[in-house]
């Protein structure tokens, strides 16, 4: 059986995701999180989950650059942790743009967030356009 991009219910995304992600519990594209980069042409990919069949993250990369184009997107950004190839990236176009320093987390008394298991970590910024 050969992959397929097929649409499917939030709920069902989030089911999926939450079952097969290694860092959070969601999927979206959306708008960029950083707001120095949200231009109104720029999209974000927040998160990916896969069953780990070969080449199946690849292929959401590229649908969601194919996708962001066809609405009139002219850039697609995402974020990987230190210690991850990027090579699902690579295959769907994406470059390193940007190295970001480890944080110490989102946690700020004016709003108050748990840990989810990224803080302290190295990310690298990456893009296709």
């Amino acid at each position: 059986m050969g992959l397929a991009i097929v649409p499917v219910s939030f709920e069902d995304a989030c089911a999926f995701v939450a079952e097969h992600h290694r860092h959070h519990q969601v999927a979206i594209v959306g708008r960029p999180v950083a707001r120095s980069l949200d231009d109104g042409t720029t999209l974000e990919v927040n998160r990916t989950a896969t069953d780990g069949t070969p080449n199946a993250n690849s292929m959401l990369y590229g649908a969601a650059w194919r996708a962001a184009k066809a609405i009139g997107y002219r850039r697609l950004i995402t974020y990987t942790q230190a210690g991850e190839a990027g090579s699902s990236l690579r295959a769907a176009g994406f470059r390193v743009i940007a190295e970001r320093a480890a944080r110490p987390g989102w946690d700020a008394p004016s709003r108050r967030r748990e840990s989810r298991g990224a803080d302290n970590v190295q990310r690298y910024l990456w893009e296709v356009a």
